[in-house]
């Protein structure tokens, strides 16, 4: 099965002129786990998703992408 973009965390720290490194200091994350976030090479658990909507300032919901 191929690679799917599921979160849109990237694009979102970018909005915020914000890093993968910032993100993973804030959270106390390896930078190579947020990194993983970031390519949709693996998945946050629900509670991450929140966490980071939290620390960006943002509605959990712009951290997914929407079904088409």
């Amino acid at each position: 099965m191929a690679n799917k973009d599921l979160n849109r965390i990237k694009v979102v720290l970018v909005e915020h002129k914000r890093t993968n490194k910032w993100l993973a200091e804030q959270l106390g994350k390896d930078p190579g786990t947020v990194s993983k976030w970031c390519t949709n090479t693996s998945q946050p658990s629900i509670d991450m998703f929140f966490k980071i909507a939290e620390l960006l300032g943002v509605d959990y919901t712009e951290l997914i992408v929407k079904p088409q």
